[in-house]
């Protein structure tokens, strides 16, 4: 039996419920965030990648597929490919009115993507969250928060293995009484703050809810606040870095902030 994908489910759901938008984000979500296998015409040289494109009468279309075995199946021969995140790929495409075809004739998650849908995808992507200072009060427990965004964070925040120690989810008063509720990560690598900011970012903005439903903040696991957060905040525990291993070559599209060019 052909095992079920994460796009698989996310599809089945956003078909299942044609009329709710938040299914619908949610299948982007995973498309963004999940390896996909782009079919090419040629091997790819350096940076540059040829995908093999295919035309029907709205619009033009190029290959991709969510498992290797699902693309050899499709093509039915050897075929070169690259595999690249689906967030790189709709970056390099956006703009050029070319759509996905993803799983086609091999998968219940087969489905054409068309242009438009791949600019957006690729201009929310591209979305950083603001950076506001405000002082912190107090700290409480978390109160209440939507499934869904619950549900997105524990998604994203498995994805962050080595950029952090810990995470907590937890209430707040600012000095001005206002309250909210702060995702605070505990030993961020600086060159990670960005990153896991954006993460938190898009994990609000695939759940269909406004942004300022969540704030996000860094603290030292020296620093006297974090003896707080650990009181009286709901804790994750992130992943450990994947152990290092030999890399022989760069694969295009392996840096999401340098996307293979188009050849």
């Amino acid at each position: 039996m052909t095992e079920t994908t994460p796009i698989d489910t996310a599809h089945a759901a956003m078909e299942a419920a044609p009329q709710d938008d938040a299914a619908r984000l949610r299948f982007y979500e995973r498309l963004a965030d999940s390896e996909l296998y782009l079919m090419l015409t040629e091997e790819a040289k350096g940076d540059s990648v040829s995908p093999d494109l295919f035309e029907l009468p709205e619009a033009t279309f190029a290959l991709v597929f969510d498992r290797e075995d699902r693309l050899s199946q499709f093509a039915g021969r050897p075929v070169p490919y690259a595999a690249i995140s689906g967030r790189a790929i709709a970056a390099m495409l956006s703009g050029q009115g070319v759509g996905l075809g993803l799983n086609l004739d091999v998968a219940p998650s087969a489905i054409l993507i068309p242009p438009q849908a791949v600019d957006w995808l690729a201009q929310t992507l591209l979305a950083a969250p603001d950076e506001v200072e405000e002082r912190i009060a107090e700290f409480t427990r978390p109160g209440q928060l939507p499934e869904a965004l619950l549900t997105a964070l524990d998604t994203k925040l498995a994805m962050t293995a080595g950029l952090a120690r810990q995470a907590y989810l937890i209430g707040t008063t600012s000095d001005s009484g206002t309250k909210g509720h702060l995702l605070a990560f505990v030993d961020a690598k600086d060159d990670a703050r960005a990153p896991l900011a954006k993460a938190v970012g898009e994990a609000l903005t695939f759940s269909g809810l406004d942004a300022g439903v969540l704030d996000v903040g860094f603290f030292d696991a020296h620093d006297p606040a974090a003896a707080a957060l650990a009181r009286h905040g709901l804790r994750f525990d992130l992943p450990e870095p994947p152990q290092p291993r030999k890399v022989e070559h760069i694969a295009p599209g392996s840096d999401p902030d340098k996307p293979p060019k188009l050849r």
